[in-house]
């Protein structure tokens, strides 16, 4: 198995991303910066565009992971995104 390409979408780095968006919005939020706070949606939405991405691109059934799982199914509500909230969702009920 070969290792991923750097331009492939990926669920993991598309999480990260929505996280890192996610935390400079608050902050920005927090001090009144308009830069944090346009910083911050720009790479969530970037981290939600590339979790769309990798979703649409699998060619397989979710994998068992309980916290994984948990955490997309959080990331998947709070982006509005069902497919991946019913991911997450799937991947707990396995890894139980």
């Amino acid at each position: 198995m070969s290792a991923p390409d750097a331009n492939t979408p990926s669920m993991i780095s598309g999480h990260a991303q929505y996280a890192k968006g996610y935390v400079a919005e608050t902050i920005g939020n927090i001090t009144g910066s308009k830069e944090w706070q346009d910083s911050g949606k720009k790479d969530a939405q970037e981290g939600i565009n590339e979790m769309k991405a990798a979703n649409s691109a699998k060619t397989s059934q979710p994998a068992a992971s309980g916290l994984g799982g948990r955490v997309e199914e959080l990331t998947g509500k709070a982006a509005g995104y069902e497919g991946m909230e019913k991911e997450g969702f799937e991947r707990q009920e396995k890894a139980n």
